[in-house]
């Protein structure tokens, strides 16, 4: 009598587990996505194997993207692959690089969160550039400008190559204490 007690609740919890199932993947696939930075692109601010989570829907009910926001998306020369960078001219903006310094419609971009101490930089932008977006495009940079595939090389971001808004880092939470690779000990190939 207990075994089909215990497989009664067990059926009459099933419909609800299955509720929750439909619920996470649901989330999952057009709501949250995880997303692996690699490279150091993005450095000093995102590091190389950091776990990031991906908004797909809400940044979109808030008023679209903004500048300075980090979006994962599908860089025109390379669809297949996801690329993490920041939001750097907006649909509608002039965008200019002129010896190595940064103008939106005419006004020099302060980036505060490049503090020249904290990058990881050894040069300034190279050539000048000049881009108008159109109502539809993003011009996007990494914030490790030296190291960086980005709207400089490609071109423009199209807004239907973007995945998502970067929100949150994951893992690994601030304060773990991270293993060093001792190159000396690097294994020998």
């Amino acid at each position: 009598m207990k075994l089909i007690n215990r497989l009664l609740n067990f059926f009459d919890t099933l419909p609800g587990l299955a509720l929750l199932a439909v619920l996470i993947f649901s989330l999952r696939l057009f709501v949250f996505q995880p997303f692996l930075v690699e490279g150091q692109s993005m450095e000093p601010n995102l590091h190389n194997r950091q776990y990031l989570i991906v908004d797909r829907l809400f940044y979109q009910w808030r008023g679209g993207l903004r500048r300075g926001q980090v979006v994962v998306f599908h860089p025109p020369t390379h669809p297949e692959q996801s690329y993490i960078k920041r939001v750097i001219g907006l649909p509608g903006d002039k965008v200019n690089i002129t010896d190595g310094q940064i103008y939106i419609n005419g006004v020099k971009l302060t980036e505060s969160y490049l503090e020249e101490s904290k990058t990881f930089v050894s040069q300034n932008i190279t050539g000048n550039l000049e881009q108008q977006l159109a109502l539809n495009q993003y011009f996007v940079m990494g914030d490790n400008r030296s190291h960086s595939s980005d709207s400089r090389e490609w071109g423009v971001l199209p807004q239907e190559n973007i995945i998502g808004r970067a929100g949150i880092v994951l893992f690994p939470i601030p304060g773990i204490i991270k293993t060093p690779v001792y190159q000396s000990l690097a294994p020998r190939s």
